[in-house]
């Protein structure tokens, strides 16, 4: 019999997780949250995961359970252990990758960097915050931000009336995010995968580049990184891993300052936007690993098939959205690259997909990377 992985979530993750599972011989089903995912390719069925009885049945003749998102409640998640099934990562792990502020206070608990911090609740705690910090910092809200949402850079507690007015709906349950505003020099993101027995690989640090709070970019290896940053990139995210006993990919996004400290920014605790260039990049893709990893089996090789890989988004899409007529002229032009879409159709800002090109030179990747982007913009 094959084994068998549950996927909660049908976005683009969970179809990137398809292909790799054909070839390791597992059988993949996904939970999708309804009609037109970019996994319905590879969905069996459709519900609402915030439903108990919903995911425990879709869960009910799976080896184990790993999800396309964070969002999955921690009541569902509770039910689905309870019940016997084998989730991964776990409910305690997801915990902090779910909420902002709890994750801030473990990585401060373990030791590791973090930008200096604060929960507020009100506007005299963030304007207090604000003055201590040189007039500006991120607010985040704790839960649900992802590409640029639920974070602002503000100068006034007024810049989120609007959040405090949320966290006070909620009780006063919630608390809002304050957070310095780093004057980094750029960004990198490291990721590891971590199977249950202990086992965990790292992959080579990358330096990413944001376009209105999207990823955009990605370059395997982030240059000028050999030695001392990579180093404490991985040990950063090893340790992030084994401290949370994190199983399957993790990705630990970080800020470089101008003195070299190298800050946690974010944590994600699946495969990554980040990490997509290893699907053409490296010996195993984050999501052969992902399900090596949450199945226990022995994790693949990190190495690189080229000197330098870069992965290019596609944001938006043509505006008329006829992305199959951008076809021809794209894979004519640069047959050597790696073209990867998610079944979604254009729209502004949106990742509908990626492009991927690997070679010996990088300045000369990039290049072709760029423009074989390029077809697909307006």
């Amino acid at each position: 019999m094959a084994l068998r992985v549950g996927v909660i979530g049908g976005g683009q993750l969970a179809r990137m997780m398809v292909p790799a599972a054909v070839e390791l011989g597992i059988d993949v089903r996904v939970l999708a949250e309804g009609p037109g995912m970019s996994a319905a390719i590879a969905a069996t069925a459709e519900g609402d995961y915030h439903d108990v009885d919903t995911v425990l049945a879709f869960a009910a003749d799976v080896d184990v359970v790993t999800f396309d998102h964070e969002h999955v409640p921690q009541d569902v998640l509770r039910a689905l252990v309870e019940a016997g099934v084998a989730v991964r990562p776990g409910p305690t792990a997801l915990a902090v990758a779910q909420d902002k502020t709890t994750m801030r206070t473990r990585l401060t608990e373990l030791g590791l960097p973090v930008p200096e911090w604060a929960a507020v609740r009100d506007a005299d705690a963030l304007r207090s915050f604000i003055d201590d910090h040189g007039g500006r910092a991120v607010v985040k809200t704790a839960r649900g931000g992802y590409d640029g949402k639920g974070v602002r850079v503000v100068s006034d507690p007024a810049d989120v009336a609007d959040w405090f007015a949320a966290v006070a709906d909620a009780d006063g349950a919630q608390a809002l995010l304050v957070e310095e505003l780093v004057p980094f020099t750029r960004e990198l993101a490291q990721s590891v995968a971590r199977r249950p027995s202990g086992e965990v690989v790292a992959w080579p640090l990358v330096e990413t580049v944001q376009r209105d709070g999207v990823c955009a970019e990605v370059f395997a290896p982030a240059p000028d990184s050999v030695g001392r940053i990579a180093d404490l990139a991985e040990e950063i995210a090893v340790r992030i891993a084994t401290e949370l006993e994190v199983t399957g990919v993790l990705a630990v996004e970080l800020f470089q300052t101008a003195d070299e400290r190298i800050l946690v920014n974010e944590l994600a605790m699946r495969p990554h936007n980040t990490g997509h260039w290893t699907i053409d990049g490296a010996t195993t893709s984050q999501f052969e690993q992902h399900l090596r990893a949450v199945l226990d089996l022995p994790l693949g090789s990190t190495g690189m098939h080229a000197s330098a890989a870069v992965m290019m988004n596609v944001l938006g899409g043509p505006a008329d959205g006829d992305l199959a007529g951008r076809y021809p002229a794209a894979l004519g032009a640069f047959p050597e690259a790696k073209y990867h879409f998610y079944g979604k159709a254009p729209r502004p800002g949106r990742k509908i997909g990626h492009v991927t090109v690997v070679g010996e030179d990088l300045d000369d990747v990039t290049f072709r990377a760029r423009a074989a982007a390029a077809h697909f913009d307006d």
